[in-house]
């Protein structure tokens, strides 16, 4: 068959039409026939999600031997400080790890020990609460009589007559009885049930199972102390093969992220530790003035099982309330014990941890109580201790290599959307009450010129590129721009400070003649944009005490604008123009009156142009404005110099003769 396919055959000339090209029709079957995929190969975004559920795999089969690793890093973020100080004390790095290891072994047996001893001595008084008890457990048992007891009777009636078998009905007579009992089929016995027995288990087998969950921890104890103690020995060394397998041209990139993770996790270790004993004290006290035995023990254990998120807590509330049931007669300290236990919790939970854990690890509160979840799914609770470390150190990748920015953006607390772009949005969304919100937070902060300028301005241009691309239908486009000159409005009333801006500090030295005698005429370039920013500037101008004027979009039409500039030749006027497109409506209008009227004042605003502005007003040819301005801060102070022009300073005293 492949030989006639390629035989001249298939080229031959149609006769009712042009040549036929079989090279053609064998060009695009012969892959297939070749075995070609015909499925495209994976895109960056298919190859992202391979790679990041080939990492979550990856950390869930092996986590017998990253969880003990994981441990290891912790623990040397919090060794490497001291080992450190040893060895500027010139200890040697061998002998400054051993004792810092010691140390710190030392530290937490002792701890331990002393914890240890006295649970036992707390097991060993309960016995004496054994009344209190009793007398608990009867209060708590749901009484015979009255409403609840009755309920509670019933119920139980109904459960027995469920769960018992139906009584089978009595013959009608021993008659009855035989006939039956003949015409009976002859049945077998039923088989006896077989039941194996175990064989007694031996001393082997209870020597194994007593020993068994002790040897695990402490296998697992002894692995990450061996990590702890090659990685305080040999971190140097990591540190340059983590430089060189990423490569040389990356160093600064990893110096960078591993200073910050460094930073970070101390950091959040550091406010663990204070938070934590924080907590303790205070509940040890509060324990202390209720009369609780042991409260010191109570404090404590609180502190130390607050390194377990969330769970922890539960645990560490738990035993002081039992030890009060058992050893009050009433329930008022039991309760007393619940309120101090919830009121810390709110007050730090809700309070304290957010904001030194959000502001010392760089992740945000929701972050954090996702990455608790994910990582004791993952590993259990060793994932849920490690959770806030091994998020930190997910941030900094994200924040420094490109590939994982999305762990950044999704985990960070940092604003990923700044004030121009949410006041868009909700205005999109037809949300003006949330677009005031913003206004007023960012006016606590800032000034109102700054608002115009960083928020108002790029706003508008993000508009004005919708717009342009026709992404932006009619009834979202008029709400928006609507929305934001009811804003300007608003903010006709607002009195900046008087140190806010130095456009407000300059508007103050102009005097009273200058402002009767210098009014300033802000016209729009095109659109309706440029027709908000030019109130924007009038408004900036009247609170610097300036007669200002605003022409809409009708006022300013040629003949319109010429009309009115031949009575009013001493005034300034400002050209308002937003970008993208603002340079040719705004050199049309410049030609325009500069043609006309040579000797007029003539400033141009392109607002938020970040290019060259020298270059930008050589675009104006001969017609050039006076001043090409690209934000109202600048505008303001330069218009100002343009009314009043700044004084030269005084000449320097001659020296006298001597």
């Amino acid at each position: 068959m492949a030989y006639f396919w390629n035989r001249p055959f298939f080229h031959k000339r149609s006769e009712s039409g042009p040549a036929t090209s079989a090279v053609d029709t064998r060009s695009a079957a012969v892959p297939v026939a070749l075995g070609a995929s015909r499925h495209p190969l994976p895109n960056s975004n298919q190859w992202a999600m391979v790679m990041l559920f080939g990492t979550i795999a990856g950390l869930y089969f092996a986590r017998e031997i990253l969880i003990p690793l994981a441990l290891a890093v912790i623990l040397t973020f919090v060794l490497s400080p001291v080992v450190a100080l040893l060895e500027r004390a010139r200890i040697g790095r061998a002998l400054s790890v051993a004792v810092t290891v010691l140390v710190a072994m030392a530290a937490a047996g002792g701890v331990s020990w002393i914890i240890a001893v006295q649970l036992v001595e707390v097991a060993e008084d309960f016995p004496t609460y054994r009344q209190n008890i009793h007398a608990k457990m009867e209060a708590l048992r749901i009484p015979s009589e009255g409403p609840l007891g009755l309920a509670a009777n019933s119920l139980k009636e109904i459960g027995r007559e469920i769960s018992s078998p139906y009584a089978p009905a009595p013959a009608a007579g021993a008659a009855a009885q035989i006939r039956k009992q003949r015409s009976a089929p002859i049945t077998t016995a039923a088989p006896l049930p077989v039941q194996i027995v175990p064989q007694a288990a031996g001393e082997l087998d209870y020597l194994r199972e007593l020993v068994q969950p002790v040897v695990r921890p402490l296998a697992e104890a002894g692995l990450v102390l061996i990590f702890t103690i090659f990685m305080l020995i040999k971190r140097f060394d990591l540190r340059h093969r983590l430089f060189r397998l990423v490569g040389l041209g990356q160093i600064n990139m990893m110096t960078q992220a591993l200073d910050d993770a460094a930073r970070r996790v101390s950091r959040y270790l550091l406010m663990q530790i204070l938070v934590n004993a924080g907590f303790g004290t205070l509940f040890g006290i509060g324990l202390y003035f209720i009369g609780v035995p042991n409260p010191a023990l109570w404090g404590a254990v609180a502190g130390i099982l607050r390194i377990v998120p969330y769970l922890g807590t539960m645990l560490a509330a738990a035993m002081p309330i039992a030890l009060s049931l058992a050893a009050f007669n009433s329930w008022l300290p039991p309760l007393l014990v619940f309120l101090v236990f919830v009121g810390l919790e709110l007050i730090i939970g809700n309070f304290v941890e957010p904001w030194l854990y959000g502001t010392n690890t760089g992740i945000s509160s929701l972050a954090l109580l996702v990455a608790a979840v994910f990582w004791t799914v993952l590993w259990g609770p060793a994932g849920l201790i490690l959770s806030t470390p091994l998020t930190v150190c997910v941030v900094v990748l994200g924040r420094y290599v490109p590939q994982f920015s999305f762990l950044h953006i999704l985990l960070g607390d940092e604003e990923v959307l700044g004030a121009e772009a949410q006041i868009y949005q909700r205005l999109l969304a037809m949300d003006q009450p949330e677009a005031h919100a913003i206004v007023d937070r960012f006016l606590k902060e800032k000034p109102l010129v700054e608002l115009y300028d960083s928020v108002f301005i790029p706003a508008l241009s993000l508009v004005e590129e919708d717009r342009h691309k026709g992404a932006l239908d009619t009834t979202r486009e008029e709400f928006v721009y609507l929305s934001i000159s009811e804003l300007i409005n608003e903010l006709s009333e607002h009195q900046p400070a008087r140190d806010s801006a130095p456009a407000e500090e300059a508007a103050v030295e102009s005097g009273p003649a200058e402002r009767v005698n210098a009014n300033i005429i802000c016209l729009p370039a095109n659109d309706r944009a440029d027709e908000v920013t030019a109130v924007m500037l009038a408004q900036l101008l009247e609170q610097a005490g300036h007669a200002a004027l605003s022409l809409p979009i009708a006022l300013a039409a040629p003949a319109a604008l010429l009309a009115l500039l031949e009575k009013r030749q001493d005034d300034i006027i400002c050209i308002s123009a937003l970008p993208p497109y603002a340079f040719p409506p705004a050199r049309t209008m410049c030609k325009l009156i500069r043609e006309r009227f040579p000797n007029l004042k003539l400033v141009v605003g392109v607002w938020g142009y970040s290019g060259d502005t020298e270059k930008a007003k050589a675009r104006f040819e001969r017609t050039q404005p006076d001043r090409l301005l690209t934000s109202l801060a600048q505008a303001v102070e330069q218009i100002q110099e343009l009314i009043r022009p700044r004084a030269p300073g005084p000449a320097p005293d001659a020296p006298k003769a001597g």
